[in-house]
């Protein structure tokens, strides 16, 4: 099983295993409103205290835009040796 039949279950599943890695990271940004402490939620009350919005919201835009970059890279990339060990 280890041998066989999970590497060609890894090839299959891996495309659509890493777009939910990346979807998941964009929706915690829309579920810091429900509640939980993450990034959205913490800039919201940089916003209330320090009153500098723009400045605040570009540097979680960008915090957001490398952790998508960086997800998006490394399934690439073990897609890329997944592949690479097929042949």
């Amino acid at each position: 099983m280890r041998y066989i039949i999970l590497p060609q279950a890894i090839r299959r599943i891996l495309p659509a295993l890493g777009n939910q890695l990346v979807y998941m990271l964009k929706m915690s940004s829309l579920v810091s409103v429900i509640g939980l402490q993450e990034l959205t939620r913490k800039a919201n009350e940089l916003v209330v205290s320090e009153y500098r919005p723009l400045e605040i919201y570009t540097v979680l835009v960008l915090e957001y835009l490398v952790l998508i970059l960086i997800v998006s890279a490394g399934v690439r990339w073990f897609e890329r040796r997944m592949n690479a060990s097929e042949m």
